[in-house]
């Protein structure tokens, strides 16, 4: 069997390489033919060839060609076999030459779709070869730009401690994990040195030349021309480090217009604009010229839908690093235990048994921590009691006369079972980053003070234990492991693991890597200070600026629901009451109105929905409009909920 697999691997790979052997000398010779997709190839740092990526490009392609042809066979059977070509099926006119057609018809649109089919996959697949690279390097460049200034007080930072620039270009080399791409650019730079023989000269003129960023050329084109003058590599990083703080606040500026742009155009577009065509819907069907349709695509299909791709676009535009940050790498840890064949075996098995329940001890006594941790976790043991609940009333709710108008409660509070528990641990966890991360400036600047006394970084922290600090609680932790043995180094990424925000990562890569390199770390606690103050005055200033368009969409959502609650208190019902007169005078040849008492309940029962689902998406686009996070509008979302539930549950239904 092994021997079968093998071969047909062998045979594989040999069908593979057929489009090189074919095409690779023909791709090769028309090299200046596909100079963009060479350098697209170099800035998605795709590591292949530009001919063997455009003859893989030819494998894939006919592969699925082959497969879209196999699949227009399979549909060629169905529509000419199973279901039966018409008589007439195109306004073609055939002459007597071409007549004899006619008598193939069936081969011929059996050809045409296994035809058509496949030459659709492969030039769809071929498509998407040529499109990737080009792709890649886009998202490549949108990385560069976002870390890049974090970047650079990093380098900042080490070089003003006094670290040789290559020794600093290897150190960001290893923190792809804080630097993202920023780093995988400059790894490039330390290979071009240390594979191939280059200096860094030679290696910064080919990364200004294969880079994807414009930004990230400029930098070492500028750092090339420094060295090349002797001029002073700090102050040089020190200035850059400045002109993107004024960048990014230009940026933050021209970002929060756009963002005001998208709310006012959401509320436009699916607030006012889904309400006018409610409205106009409700006309049309009452006065018996349209149907509920329109209606029922507004409310279950375009609201909910836009509002997704709003929030989905928001993120998309928003710079900065969004999410959890990787952990940062750790070096001491406990290995396996080795017993001991002596009289002190017992005390060490006893020892590896404490060991072993400690974390179910942890468990036992704070069952909710992981929760607090994770909060998405919530949903682990939200959404089975939810998926019960609603099996339970379903169940109960197929007795029920009226269906519907059981169940519409039980839905709710489904979603109120559902969301709950996640917004709560979201919003605690969310709460106590904050409060951390608006500590952490005044923390660097303690510690940078008493630094440049001359006490270590040791003391430093094990003087502020002392102080009544909004993160006394961390401090006194990260103390506790130095206490207990660890390098400061290890209980600040402790620190930083425990929190895993890139807020808290970068300025805990940033003092742990200057303080390997030189223990006057002073200038870098500044510089960190510095950069964290500044990073967290820009999160201000949006949070600030981006409250109004909160309270806009707040007042858009109670507009939408005050003019649906009195279409059907007041214009509906009166409605009823002038078709039910027209209905009992109806010998007067009155055309009365398609609506009554039965037909206003469902209007009311798709309002309700209406208010409950426009209450849901706008409280996470307030979410997201506001705090950058689509789980920090759950709490808009349930308020916005609750009135109308609240509203429709007391007054009209």
């Amino acid at each position: 069997m092994e021997n079968i697999n093998r071969s047909a691997e062998l045979m594989f790979l040999k069908i593979k390489k057929l489009p090189f052997v074919l095409f690779g000398d023909k791709i090769k010779a028309k090299k200046e033919q596909f100079r963009d997709m060479r350098m697209a190839l170099r800035q998605a740092r795709i590591p292949m060839s530009y001919e063997m990526y455009l003859s893989n490009a030819v494998f894939y392609s006919v592969v699925t060609g082959l497969f879209g042809a196999i699949l227009g066979l399979i549909i060629a059977y169905v529509i000419v076999a199973i279901v039966g070509l018409p008589d007439r099926i195109t306004h073609l006119t055939f002459t007597q030459e071409t007549a004899w057609l006619l008598q193939y018809k069936t081969i011929s649109i059996s050809i045409f779709i296994v035809l058509f089919m496949g030459g659709l996959f492969g030039m769809v697949t071929y498509l998407l070869f040529l499109v990737y690279p080009g792709f890649r390097a886009g998202e490549r460049k949108g990385d560069i730009d976002k870390n890049l200034p974090y970047a650079v007080t990093y380098l900042y930072a080490l070089s003003r401690g006094g670290m040789n620039l290559i020794e600093i270009f290897r150190s960001l080399s290893r923190c792809s994990s804080t630097y993202g791409e920023v780093s995988k650019e400059i790894d490039v730079i330390v290979r071009d040195m240390d594979y191939f023989g280059n200096d860094l000269r030679t290696a910064l003129q080919n990364i200004c030349d294969s880079t994807p960023s414009s930004n990230f050329r400029d930098l070492m084109h500028n750092l090339l021309t420094v060295i090349d003058s002797g001029g002073d590599i700090p102050t040089y990083f020190r200035d850059k480090s400045e002109q993107y703080l004024v960048r990014a606040k230009v940026d933050q500026k021209g970002f929060l217009e756009t963002l005001g742009l998208v709310a006012e155009s959401y509320v436009t577009a699916f607030v006012a604009g889904p309400l006018f065509m409610i409205i106009l819907g409700v006309m049309m069907s009452v006065m018996g010229s349209g149907t509920d349709m329109m209606i029922y695509a507004i409310i279950y299909a375009v609201i909910p839908v836009g509002s997704m791709i709003f929030v989905v676009m928001v993120n998309i535009i928003t710079p900065g690093n969004t999410g959890e940050a990787p952990l940062l790498p750790t070096q001491s840890h406990v290995g396996e235990i080795i017993v001991p064949e002596t009289e002190e075996k017992p005390t060490f098995l006893g020892f590896i048994k404490s060991r072993n329940s400690l974390k179910f001890n942890e468990m036992i006594r704070d069952p909710l921590k992981p929760l607090r941790e994770k909060p998405i976790l919530a949903l682990a043991v939200s959404f089975p009691i939810t998926l019960l609940y609603l099996i339970i009333n379903i169940y109960y709710g197929m007795r029920s006369p009226n269906f519907i108008d059981y169940i519409d409660d039980k839905v709710v509070f489904a979603i109120y079972i559902l969301i709950i528990p996640l917004m709560l641990f979201h919003e605690y966890k969310k709460r106590k980053e904050d409060k951390i991360q608006e500590q952490i400036p005044d923390f660097l600047k303690k510690l940078a003070s008493t630094n440049e006394t001359g006490m270590t970084l040791r003391d430093s922290i094990r003087l502020m234990t002392r102080s009544d600090i909004g993160m006394s609680k961390e401090i006194k932790k990260i103390n506790n492991d130095i206490e207990w043995g660890l390098p400061v180094n290890e209980s600040l990424i402790r620190f930083a693991n425990r929190f895993r925000t890139h807020f808290i990562s970068r300025s805990v890569n940033l003092l742990t890597k200057a303080n390997e390199s030189s223990g006057d770390i002073g200038e870098v606690l500044n510089v960190a200070a510095r950069d964290v103050a500044a990073e967290q005055e820009l999160k201000t200033e949006r949070k600030t600026n981006m409250f109004i368009y909160v309270v806009i969409i707040y007042i858009s959502f109670m507009v939408f629901v005050g003019i649906i609650y009195i279409i059907s208190t007041t214009f509906l019902t009166e409605m009823v009451k002038a078709g039910e007169k027209m209905a009992v005078g109806s010998s007067s040849g009155a055309v009365p109105l398609s609506l009554n008492r039965e037909k206003l309940n469902m209007y009311n029962r798709i309002f309700f929905h209406g208010a409950l689902i426009q209450g849901l998406s706008s409280g996470l686009i307030a979410g997201v409009m506001g705090e950058g996070n689509a789980l920090s509008g759950l709490k808009h979302s349930v308020i916005m909920m609750t009135i109308g539930y609240l509203l429709f549950t007391l007054f009209v239904l």
